[in-house]
């Protein structure tokens, strides 16, 4: 090991920003360690020298833990951004060292006393309410991390932990490789008829050879989603629509990569944490930390979902089988004909494709509306900030973000393209830095936003996909959750401790806008004309927005189903293979064509490999509150700009401002000045009768 692995390690800064541009694999094992023996130490003095209050308690406790986010918080976001065969070694070899010690911090009797003792004693109800809610959290967490176990239930119970974050991180690693591992190349025109232009694009400029072309080829179709799914959605050729998306359905798992067993073993060891914890299931003990009160009322919610949208999936189903009969397919409709009939009938439908819309969507054209949304309901303004710090990648971009009048609120990076090599698939927000005045002053937050989106290719900036757009909003969404919080207090600030079915709230509200038309048409401007979106198009936008609503309702309930009953109901060690749940729980909850080889679950990271787990329910949870809040503004007019902003402050100041501090239901009433109502989710997506 090099010296300056230890003396110029960046892991080893006090805090502030990453310095990601001097960071090195080696910089892990030395960097992870020092932090290590630097916490065990102010644990140790906790113990022994900690007080009942909130200075002699939960600052220091605060400080562990943020000084453990900001070191193992970079080394895991440049496992899913910047991935490379050493990083990856050397963070599954600390990873048991750090789920020792987070054990051993939230299994300290000592501190869990005093935590107790800080909670009865006189002067708790001379803390605020973000305060209290901190110290609840704490022993919350604690008695879920197992602080009353004592002897063998404590050894095992750690020893599962440390084997759940071994599977996790083989699991998503399985992903990733099985993901990689495909690479379909295609030099025949015939091969790629039908493709957009932008597909042919991304195509060719994946493909090794350096002379491929978007017209002439060869190109490159592999299993990252903007290069994969432009292909199922309009690919003529069938077999090689089968044969992608037979790869992408199946991913790991066959060979070395197949997380079948994986999955058995996860939930086999979840199951064992759940009943030493004394819960009787791992779902039960999923939902003590989530807002909807048991497994009952979060399958009541779905079965309320399905039960509104399978009739009019059936139909979905049958008039695309109708349409696809109209239009030459005589075979019956198979998995791998859904996503192409679908863009086809959308074009008949509603006269307009995709690929229509993407040269009004220029990335940066995007981005400038977005912000001024942001401006518009939440009285803030972001501004690109170049050359002041360190990124993993030449198209990662730092923002910042402040009060009307010039006031530093936050930051956030950006990275939002596509790198199959060496970026894992999907969008994410992630916390930098988080609100905290635990070091004297109060430091402001910053988050990472990362997405997937098509690069630009040749002279064209990024043109987004409608879809993308609205992923960009759904993040953003998330992003000012962390980032507009008042909250000093950095347990409970920004997205920390706010209930997980809760967190996707601020997201899946963004999303609306999108379909705003006075807001839309400040963000789109044709790439070279500058022109926005045509109204025509605009109308034919909206009226699509419910289109085959009732399929994508059930798609989401029917992973919610599985997720909940593969950790509430199954036994791993029964007859029955994860995959048989996930096939019975899709033929009550969808209405096309079967496809038995599905191996999704395989492949399912977010209930994995993510923090989803007996919680992928959380979706619709929180579409129900996003569509809910949303009607605030529809009901006082979207296009009464002073109502608006007046709402928009009020969303800001309670949903944005008061993250973790208060229970969901609590920041939901705030707002809304009642409990929420499913009423505008069904009538958002045409399903309400």
């Amino acid at each position: 090991m090099s010296s300056s692995a230890t003396s110029e390690n960046p892991l080893l800064a006090p805090t502030g920003l990453p310095q990601f541009a001097s960071f090195q694999a080696e910089h892990v094992t030395p960097g992870v360690e020092a932090m290590l023996e630097e916490l065990q130490k102010a644990q140790a003095d906790l113990e022994s020298n900690g007080t009942a209050t909130w200075e002699g308690m939960v600052l220091p406790l605060e400080r562990i833990h943020d000084r453990m986010s900001f070191v193992w918080g970079m080394v895991s976001h440049l496992t899913s951004v910047a991935n490379t065969p050493e990083l990856r070694e050397v963070h599954e070899a600390m990873q048991p060292r750090l789920i020792e010690f987070s054990m051993a911090l939230g299994q300290s009797g000592a501190i869990y006393d005093r935590l107790k003792e800080l909670e009865q004693s006189a002067g708790f109800a001379g803390l605020d309410a973000g305060q209290r809610r901190a110290v609840e959290c704490l022993l919350r967490d604690a008695e879920l991390s197992g602080v009353a176990l004592r002897g063998e239930p404590k050894e095992e119970f750690n020893r599962l932990q440390e084997e759940l974050a071994a599977l996790s991180t083989k699991f998503k690693n399985n992903v990733l490789d099985s993901t990689n591992e495909f690479k379909m190349d295609l030099t025949s025109p015939e091969d790629v008829a039908g493709l957009p232009p932008s597909a042919l694009g991304l195509a060719a400029s994946q493909h090794p050879d350096e002379n491929a072309t978007a017209e002439a080829g060869p190109w490159r179709i592999t299993l990252a989603y903007p290069s994969f799914g432009p292909f199922l959605s309009h690919a003529k050729n069938r077999d090689l629509r089968e044969r992608v998306y037979r790869a992408y359905f199946t991913r790991a798992s066959s060979g070395e990569q197949d997380n079948t067993e994986v999955i058995k073993d996860i939930l086999r060891r979840r199951a064992e944490v759940a009943k030493i914890l004394g819960f009787e299931t791992y779902a039960d003990l999923s939902l003590a930390r989530k807002m909807a009160p048991d497994v009952a009322a979060a399958e009541q919610l779905l079965e309320e979902l399905r039960v509104a949208s399978y009739d009019a999936a059936v139909t979905d189903f049958e008039e695309l089988s109708a349409f696809a009969k109209e239009n030459g397919q005589d075979e019956p409709l198979a998995r791998w004909d859904i996503g192409f009939w679908t863009e086809r009938m959308r074009e008949k439908l509603f006269d307009y494709t995709d690929e229509d819309l993407r040269p009004y969507f220029p990335m940066p054209k995007v981005l400038e509306g977005l912000f001024e949304l942001a401006g518009r309901l939440f009285g803030v303004k972001v501004q690109q900030v170049k050359g002041k710090v360190d990124t993993w990648n030449p198209d990662v971009t730092y923002y910042e973000v402040s009060s009307l009048d010039g006031e530093p609120m936050a930051a956030f990076f950006l990275d939002p393209y596509t790198r199959s090599a060496d970026k894992r698939g999907g969008a994410w927000m992630n916390n930098c830095l988080s609100r905290t005045n635990a070091h004297g002053e109060v430091r402001l937050p910053v988050a990472y936003l990362v997405c997937n989106f098509t690069p630009p290719v040749g002279d064209k900036p990024a043109l987004l996909a409608f879809g993308e757009v609205n992923t960009l909003f759904h993040e953003f969404g998330h992003g000012l959750q962390h980032m507009l919080t008042k909250i000093d207090h950095g347990m409970v600030s920004g997205i920390e401790n706010v209930d997980w079915d809760a967190v996707e709230l601020p997201s899946q509200f963004m999303e609306n806008w999108c379909y705003h038309e006075p807001t839309l048409m400040g963000f789109t401007g044709h790439w070279e004309s500058g022109e926005p979106l045509p109204a025509d198009l605009f109308a034919k936008l909206k009226a699509s927005r419910t289109f085959r609503a009732g399929t994508g309702m059930l798609r989401q309930v029917s992973f919610s189903s599985a997720d909940l009953e593969l950790h509430h109901r199954y036994n791993p060690d029964g007859e029955e293979t994860p995959n048989d749940v996930a096939e019975r729980i899709r033929l009550r909850t969808q209405a096309g064509p079967d496809f038995p080889d599905d191996r999704f679950l395989c492949g399912f990271s977010h209930i994995f490999a993510g923090g989803y787990a007996a919680g992928y329910y959380s979706y619709k949870w929180a579409e129900v509150l996003s569509a809910d809040a949303f009607a605030a503004f529809e009901e006082a007019g979207l296009d009464n700009e002073e109502e608006v902003a007046k709402i928009g402050r009020r969303f800001a100041d309670t949903v944005l401002a008061l993250g973790g501090s208060v229970p969901p239901m609590e920041v939901f009433k705030a707002f809304r000045g009642r409990e929420p109502k499913t009423d505008a989710l069904l009538r958002h997506e045409g399903l309400a009768k």
